[in-house]
């Protein structure tokens, strides 16, 4: 299934489809030996909670791959996610 065809997907939640999504992404997170979860997704305002560990945790480019990397992603992917963040 392709990223157009998750956006509009009925068969899929929208927990889902940010799954879905983020195992696109993860093969090159884990490249890097780190790893990203869903914690939380708020349908109110669009906002996705992350946390993201191995490697990632603590890096200093982890914010660059959160912010150019995922949010741009799933918001792509996903139009209800508005924003993502880290905890």
């Amino acid at each position: 299934m392709t990223m157009s065809e998750l956006k509009t997907d009925p068969e899929f939640t929208v927990l889902e489809r940010i799954e879905q999504s983020l195992d696109t992404l993860r093969p090159y997170i884990a490249s890097h030996r780190g790893q990203v979860e869903v914690v939380d997704f708020d349908e109110a305002d669009g906002t996705l909670l992350l946390r993201l560990g191995g490697t990632c945790h603590g890096c200093s480019a982890s914010s660059v791959t959160l912010k150019q990397g995922i949010e741009v992603r799933l918001k792509q992917a996903v139009p209800e996610v508005r924003s993502v963040v880290s905890v």
